[in-house]
């Protein structure tokens, strides 16, 4: 579904919406919610801070009851371990660039990896 909605140029689906709104009819919630909830967090929150991607796993998690501060840190240390310690927007798209990457297909992995991640989160928690 991310894939999908990572294809399609109008309505936009900014990285946050994109990792959501795969989610959104499983935790009760209807598209468009899931796409107004995450109107502003395209640009790393519209201001090259937190990837939006990220914290739209973060989102999800958040829409299915987890919470542990340990799941959470589990969460977050996969992504740094796959992204050399970076999760803010603005880093990860540096180092994609010093990398000789373009930014879109930095930005579409980034959602990928973030649904996958969430989803296997989900599943080891009994939530899928």
């Amino acid at each position: 579904e991310a894939k999908r909605l990572r294809a399609i140029q109008s309505p936009h689906y900014n990285c946050g919406q994109s990792v959501v709104v795969p989610f959104a009819e499983a935790a009760g919630i209807s598209r468009e919610t899931a796409m107004g909830i995450c109107a502003n967090f395209g640009g790393g929150l519209k201001r090259a801070s937190a990837c939006g991607a990220i914290t739209g796993g973060l989102v999800v998690l958040g829409m299915f009851g987890i919470d542990d501060p340990a799941v959470i840190g589990q969460y977050y240390q996969r992504l740094r371990d796959n992204h050399e310690g970076l999760l803010d927007c603005a880093d990860l798209l540096r180092r994609n660039r010093e990398l000789g990457g373009e930014k879109k297909p930095h930005c579409d992995a980034m959602v990928y990896e973030c649904v996958q991640l969430t989803e296997e989160i989900l599943r080891e928690q009994g939530k899928l």
